[in-house]
């Protein structure tokens, strides 16, 4: 029998990732994700919001590039597995713990805060002039065919993409 142990986040970073390498050269990132909820309280009517954080691992050139790009505050998308693991704290007392082992990692949002090309010294966002279209001579245009009424007739045909 086929088993599925599958982890999907869409949350904000809550602190910039902790990368380190191990001996043999792999790189490890650790992250804490926030996912939110909000739902209202049936007797009071008050929107209520309920926040979870999640332990977030990832490995080789996926931890490096959560390391460069991944910041707190930041969106992201984050798929994996989980983990369970124990261990015993100082006190001598036996804890369990949950770990996201990434797979996948899409960050979300803008480019904001990310230090590339278009950003000022002061982290605001420049816009680059948009680029020149080579000119071409615009196709003839024929009589359309007759076409059944979609309800979309009245819509250009020069769709910009």
């Amino acid at each position: 029998m086929a088993s599925v142990n599958k982890v999907i986040l869409v949350g904000n970073c809550g602190r910039d990732p902790e990368i380190r390498y191990l001996p043999s050269g792999q790189a490890v990132a650790n992250v804490s994700i926030a996912t939110s909820s909000r739902r209202k309280d049936k007797n009071t009517g008050e929107s209520i919001e309920d926040t979870q954080w999640h332990r977030v691992t990832f490995y080789d050139r996926l931890a490096e590039i959560a390391g460069e790009y991944l910041k707190k505050g930041r969106p992201a998308y984050i798929e994996g597995r989980l983990k369970y693991g124990k261990y015993t704290d100082q006190a001598g007392v036996e804890k369990n713990t949950v770990d996201i082992i990434a797979t996948e990692l899409q960050l979300l949002g803008g480019r904001e805060g990310m230090g590339g090309p278009g950003e000022g010294e002061d982290g605001s966002q420049r816009r680059a002039a948009p680029a020149a279209r080579p000119s071409a001579p615009a196709p003839a245009r024929t009589a359309p065919a007759a076409r059944p009424a979609s309800g979309f007739d009245d819509m250009d045909d020069d769709i910009p993409f």
